[in-house]
């Protein structure tokens, strides 16, 4: 009811608005001049999507070549020569510069002849052209030894490779590997030769380009740790992507939930819809395959902390409840438990998992409302103590005064804080717009930070927890109910090892928040439709790299953030 009076005050003023006279309009640039130059798409499947960028730096050159990269998306072999004769460029100008003629659709391969105008009236020519470059990254992503499997632990500042061998007995004098490596590159000598890795072993990845590149070294060591958490300067974009156009995903306005996961170096996307789940290079984003699900039913799925796959089907009230578990994305997943769903409310568009399922592990579904029915204040629980699952628990925290209502859009996640069930909860929803902590008697509450920054236009309901290097961590993902409307996507990673951190005004400057970004870029402006997504934190089995993914249905943004705990 609240967005939809929203709404019609949103209209209304726009109404209002139309009769007044013209306002001064803001130019798009802070400083004098023409600073940037950019290419957006005009067919294909990016239409209306940003194809390249010319950052411009006084003086403005006489002639301005935009940088088209040679293949599009960058990690494809889409090459872009066929989208080169027809592309939108638009300017960054500041107040009172112009451009004639009007930029408009343009043939980059072509020399294009335009006036630009300063602030001062003075005039200079200009040519807008572009070229397709090849690109110049050139970094080693990812490295593993085959036969024995070791993953190497990256350090990019020093380029190291290491491997973390605890059995000394273990013979590496002749093994191959298999290295990522940026798109597109090549790396020398070839990781499939079987090479000596008691001693240490270069590896050079030269970029498309064929100039840039940069040596690595592989070399068998532990690196040491920080004592906790991990080291705020290693925080990495991976990518951000449309999941839609990259990946074939369901588009905004098919009414899913998606879930995501994230295992080996991949992260697993499942629509929601019962079709098979993919999987994606967890450092790029480019598309791998299929997952084999062998007898599990795609609900729901997640990843605990030590790289296992877990997927739940959905169900009503009186049905079975199956979780189906694994470690790779090509092996058939094993029943890990399966019970009769006892509660009056179905559940299974969301699941999560601290801990280690072969270990200590805690897992949480939470219970959906029904619209115009009734709402719900229950979660499934379920104890796993040395690789033993136990009997499911049903909890109920409407003594606490929450409640949420259906899945996707306006049910809740409910994550664990720890392995320990008596540590409490966290819950974020729609209305009332509140990051909380529910305490272990499921009645006392801690926090009831806004959530929805915008006050009504966005949903904070994507939540996800894990430990890593000795902290606890809880991710808050909002998706946007309204991305037409320049409301995007956001996400936040919060240390709650310590809850007396848990204090703030809002989710944004809470004094336990490490990562935030309340600017993610996303790509579906057209319109709006079913506002809900997913996120996932995922620590590496080695423990030393910690992986952040989120996916925004609505928004039609997918993207991914690392970090790592090495020493420095």
């Amino acid at each position: 009811m609240k967005k939809n009076i929203l709404l019609l005050l949103a209209v209304v003023m726009l109404a209002m608005s139309s009769c007044e006279d013209p306002k001064y309009v803001a130019p798009t640039a802070d400083r004098q001049g023409l600073t940037s130059l950019t290419a957006i798409f005009t067919s294909g499947p990016f239409v209306d999507q940003t194809m390249a960028k010319l950052d411009i730096t006084d003086p403005i050159p006489d002639r301005l070549v935009i940088p088209v990269p040679y293949f599009y998306p960058v990690t494809s072999h889409d090459e872009t020569a066929q989208y080169m004769t027809r592309v939108r460029v638009q300017a960054a100008l500041a107040a009172n510069c112009y451009i004639s003629p009007a930029l408009t659709v343009l043939d980059l391969t072509k020399d294009n002849e335009f006036t630009f105008t300063d602030a001062q009236g003075n005039s200079k020519k200009i040519i807008i052209t572009g070229e397709r470059v090849k690109s110049d990254a050139c970094e080693l992503l990812s490295f593993a030894t085959v036969e024995p499997a070791i993953s190497g632990i990256i350090d990019k500042t020093k380029k190291t490779v290491s491997l973390v061998v605890s059995d000394p007995s273990i013979d590496l004098s002749a093994v191959t590997a298999k290295a990522d490596i940026s798109a597109h590159a090549t790396i020398t000598p070839d990781p499939a030769t079987p090479q000596d890795y008691s001693k240490p072993v270069k590896f050079t990845v030269t970029a498309h380009n064929g100039t840039s590149s940069q040596e690595y070294t592989v070399v068998v060591e532990q690196p040491e740790k920080i004592d906790q958490g991990f080291n705020k300067e290693t925080v990495e974009l991976l990518f951000n992507m449309d999941p839609v156009a990259n990946l074939g995903m369901p588009a905004f306005d098919v009414e899913v939930g998606p879930t995501i996961a994230a295992i080996d170096g991949k992260v697993i996307l499942c629509p929601g819809n019962g079709s098979t789940p993919i999987y994606v290079n967890g450092q790029t984003g480019a598309k791998l395959g299929e997952i084999n699900l062998g007898q599990a039913v795609p609900g729901a799925v997640t990843n605990d902390e030590a790289e296992h796959l877990l997927i739940c089907n959905h169900t009503e009230a009186s049905g079975m409840m199956s979780i189906y578990a694994t470690s790779s994305v090509t092996e058939a997943p094993k029943l890990l438990t399966s019970f009769t769903n006892n509660c009056d409310l179905a559940f299974g568009s969301k699941i999560k998992c601290i801990g280690d399922i072969t270990k200590d592990a805690l897992i949480t579904i939470t219970h959906e409302g029904v619209a115009g029915v009734t709402t719900s204040s229950k979660f499934t629980a379920i104890l796993i103590k040395d690789g033993k699952v136990g009997e499911p628990q049903i909890i109920d925290i409407s003594a606490s005064g929450y409640g949420w209502g259906g899945a996707p859009v306006n049910f809740t996640t409910v994550v664990p804080r720890t392995k320990n069930l008596s540590d409490g909860v966290f819950l974020s929803f729609y209305e009332p717009s509140e990051f909380s902590h529910v305490a272990g008697d499921w009645a006392t509450v801690t926090g009831r930070f806004p959530s929805d920054t915008s006050g009504w236009g966005l949903n904070p309901n994507c939540l996800d927890s894990k430990a890593f290097n000795n902290q606890n961590y809880v991710a808050l993902f909002v998706v946007s109910h309204f991305p037409a409307w320049g409301m995007g996507p956001q996400i936040y990673l919060y240390n709650v090892s310590n809850m007396d951190k848990f204090t703030g005004n809002d989710i944004t400057d809470l004094a336990c928040l490490e990562i935030a970004n309340s600017n993610i870029e996303w790509y579906q402006v057209g319109s709006y439709s079913v506002a809900s997504g997913d996120v996932v934190i995922a620590p590496s089995a080695d423990g030393y790299k910690l992986y952040l993914y989120y996916y925004d249905h609505n928004s039609q943004a997918f993207g991914g953030y690392t970090a790592d705990c090495i020493k420095r």
